[in-house]
């Protein structure tokens, strides 16, 4: 967490110790960036500490990956060797020999997995009841429990599993036919930007914007907007899913897009605001993660 009063003509004192006593939410380094940045959070501070009260529901989320698919004392590397996706493509950063100066990855990559072992097209069945955990997902998917996607796939997962507790009343909507995510502090994440693609599958009669916005996005690509036309294919050169990618037309309505936004929340959020209160987003869910 940085200081929230960060950038304000002096220098930051030290760590940011002191918490927003109502929302907690926003921490600062000292009484004076507080002070100087009261009016800005004044705006916000309700709504965090809305937020914060789901703390406890949403630090316990049944889709992070859990060493129960590792077997018994096996590295993660090790893991990834086994599965013949050590260092390629999205799995690089998926351990400490990664590579040190990491970049924004192409949505182009693809899992270098069989077919079998990967979510590379559509799902065969829409969800019937809500997936509570990586067996429910893997058993809709398809997937033996061998397969490591989990490594990548618990960015999406864990979004969708926010989305059911902060917002299932507005998602059950005839109305709400967009989905609109903002997603703090992405890091590893833009080098996997392909596996968001399963949002389309988790929220099949939805368009999901994900709005991501954090320091680590590279100046130049601030304010990118990335469409992801297709699920992300496997290696199979005859599967359907690389015929598919060939085929998505440039331009046509993608069901999941990404923006990039540099910068932190609270300095970027008016203009956020500023977007979403346009009437053609009028039927969007604005879900905070």
């Amino acid at each position: 967490m940085e200081c929230a009063g960060k950038g304000r003509g002096t220098r930051c004192l030290g760590p940011p110790t002191r918490l927003c006593t109502r929302c907690g939410a926003v921490a600062y380094c000292s009484v004076s960036h507080q002070f100087s940045h009261r009016k800005e959070h004044k705006e916000e501070c309700e709504r965090f500490e809305q937020q914060m009260k789901r703390v406890d529901a949403v630090n316990h989320f049944p889709f992070a990956f859990s060493r129960e698919l590792l077997r018994k004392q096996e590295s993660r590397c090790s893991f990834l060797t086994k599965a013949g996706v050590h260092r390629l493509g999205m799995w690089a950063h998926e351990c400490p020999c990664g590579p040190s100066s990491p970049s924004l990855r192409s949505i182009n990559d693809g899992w270098d997995l069989p077919q079998d072992l990967c979510p590379c097209r559509g799902p065969v069945s829409s969800i019937s009841k809500g997936l509570t955990g990586w067996v429910d997902y893997y058993e809709w998917r398809c997937i033996p429990l061998s397969s490591p996607v989990a490594l990548l796939l618990h960015w999406p997962l864990t979004l969708y599993r926010a989305i059911q507790i902060a917002c299932t009343e507005s998602l059950n909507s005839e109305t709400c036919n967009k989905l609109r995510i903002h997603y703090l502090g992405p890091e590893k994440e833009l080098l996997q930007l392909a596996a968001f693609a399963e949002l389309q599958a988790l929220f099949p009669d939805k368009q999901v914007h994900l709005e991501l916005i954090g320091p680590a996005i590279p100046e130049s690509r601030d304010g990118e907007i990335i469409n992801l036309q297709t699920y992300a294919h496997c290696q199979d050169i005859d599967c359907f899913c690389g015929f598919s990618s060939e085929s998505a037309v440039s331009g046509k309505s993608a069901s999941v897009t990404i923006q990039l936004h540099r910068g932190l929340y609270h300095d970027r959020f008016r203009d956020l605001v500023e977007v979403y209160f346009l009437p053609h987003l009028s039927h969007w869910t604005d879900a905070l993660l």
